[in-house]
C-alpha cells in the first residue's frame, strides 16, 4: 500500500505509555483467549467485558518508554489509514444526503478506559459506540501476522477498516436495531444476528479497499492480504485452532467462506446498497 506521504487523520489520540487500571479476570487463559478472539474478528467487546469486568480492581501499571521508531512508522501508517477511511464515508454519505460523523481511534499500550470499560491488549482492537472510538494496541499487528499468518500492511489496514464499518454501522441505526433484536431473540438467534452484523462490517471493508485501489494507492496483492486475514479470522477456522472442532451455532463472526465473500462483494461493487446481509434468508 502507498501510504507515506499520504494525509494523516487528525482523529487519532495517542494514549500510548500512559497505561490504566489494571483487569483481574477469572477463568485464566483460556478466557482471555475468547476475549481476544470476538475482538479481533470485531465483535462488540461488550458483550464479553460487561461480565468480566465485575472483578475488576485497581492495579498499578508501569508506565512505558517513548515510542520506537517501528511503533511510530506504525503510528503514521494506521492515521493515513484511517484518514483514508473519513475519504470514503464522507463521500458516500454526502452522496446520499447524509453527513458522516468521523470516529476518533485511540492507541494505547497494554490497557485503556473506554466507554465500553477497561480493556486490556489481550482484548484486540475494538469499536466503542458509546464514545464512537476505536481502539487499538499496536502491538496486535504482530500477532496478526504470526499466530494468524496474515502480514501485510493492507491486512492491517483491512482491521482498521472493519471498525470503522462497525462505526458506520452506528450513524445508520443499523446497530441498534440489531441490538433490540437481540434482546428479544434466543442465544442462537442473536448468534447468528451478530453474524450478520459482523458480515456486513467485512462489505463496508470491502467498500473502502475499492476506493484505495480506484485511487491506485494499492500494491499488487494487496488485495490478497485483506482476503487472507478475512479468511483467518472465521469462526470455523478460530474453532478449528483453538478447540478442534467446529460448532456452527456459536458463530458470531462468520466462516471464513462468508467473510471473504462479503468483503469481496464490497470491493467489487462499492455500493453500499449491495450490503445487505440482513434480508437473506443464508448471508
Amino acid at each position: 500500500m502507498r501510504w507515506r506521504g499520504e494525509r494523516e487523520s487528525g482523529n487519532v489520540e495517542d494514549r500510548r505509555g500512559i497505561g490504566g487500571r489494571g483487569i483481574a479476570i477469572g477463568g485464566g487463559i483460556g478466557t482471555l483467549l475468547l476475549v481476544a478472539v470476538v475482538a479481533l474478528l470485531g465483535g462488540d467487546v461488550r458483550q464479553v467485558l460487561g461480565p468480566l469486568l465485575n472483578g475488576t480492581e485497581p492495579a498499578v501499571s508501569q508506565p512505558s518508554g517513548p515510542p520506537s521508531a517501528e511503533e511510530e512508522e506504525r503510528r503514521k501508517f494506521v492515521s493515513v489509514v484511517l484518514g483514508k477511511t473519513e475519504d470514503v464515508w464522507q463521500n458516500i454519505f454526502r452522496q446520499n444526503g447524509k453527513t458522516y460523523r468521523e470516529p476518533k481511534l485511540v492507541l494505547f499500550t497494554n490497557q485503556v478506559d473506554s466507554a465500553c470499560g477497561y480493556a486490556g491488549a489481550a482484548v484486540g482492537p475494538f469499536y466503542c459506540p458509546g464514545d464512537e472510538k476505536i481502539y487499538i494496541d499496536l502491538s496486535f499487528y504482530d500477532e496478526l501476522q504470526q499466530r494468524f499468518e496474515a502480514p501485510g500492511d493492507f491486512a492491517q489496514a483491512y482491521v482498521i477498516a472493519h471498525e470503522v464499518g462497525h462505526h458506520v454501522q452506528k450513524l445508520l441505526g443499523i446497530s441498534e436495531r440489531v441490538d433490540a433484536m437481540q434482546r428479544r431473540a434466543s442465544k442462537t438467534e442473536a448468534n447468528q444476528l451478530s453474524v450478520r452484523l459482523e458480515l456486513q462490517a467485512d462489505f463496508f471493508a470491502g467498500i473502502f479497499a475499492k476506493y484505495v485501489n480506484d485511487k491506485k494507492i494499492l500494491d499488487p496483492g494487496d488485495i490478497e492480504e485483506a482476503l487472507r486475514a478475512a479468511t483467518a479470522i472465521g469462526d470455523d477456522n478460530i474453532q478449528r485452532q483453538t478447540t478442534g472442532r467446529v460448532v456452527p451455532d456459536s458463530f458470531t463472526h462468520g466462516t471464513s467462506e462468508q467473510r471473504l465473500r462479503w468483503f469481496r462483494k464490497g470491493f467489487e461493487t462499492g455500493d453500499i446498497r449491495q450490503g445487505d446481509t440482513f434480508n437473506l434468508p443464508d448471508p
